[in-house]
């Protein structure tokens, strides 16, 4: 079964840029599909971008022109590049391999966006 683990997490103002780096061990990568999910406080974990298996790439609204989901399957690395970052993006950013259902998650990454 894969491991993930996230990083690349910290503060930043309004208007920056973060990129989150998700790096996988176990399994075979290649076959899985991968995506990002965060969890505001007090709130549920929401889907932010998902990438399918083949390159199909889906955002959350509220992500869409900001957020780029990418991945490397000879790495068994999976990054999101968060630009012009707003207050309403902070929380625990989580990679999740093979679905938010029954699929993986790594412990979680902060990101804090200050106004």
């Amino acid at each position: 079964q894969v491991q993930l683990v996230e990083s690349g997490g910290g503060l930043v103002q309004s208007g920056g840029s973060l990129r989150l780096s998700c790096a996988a061990s176990g399994g075979i990568f290649s076959t899985y599909s991968m995506g990002w999910y965060r969890q505001a406080p007090g709130k549920k974990r929401v889907f932010v971008a998902f990438m399918i298996d083949g390159g199909g790439l889906v955002y959350a609204d509220a992500v869409k022109g900001r957020f780029i989901i990418s991945r490397d399957n000879a790495k068994t690395m999976m990054w999101l590049q968060m630009n012009n970052l707003e207050p309403e993006d902070t929380g625990v950013y989580y990679c999740n391999s093979g679905g938010p259902v029954r699929g993986t998650w790594g412990q979680g990454t902060q990101v804090t966006v200050s106004p």
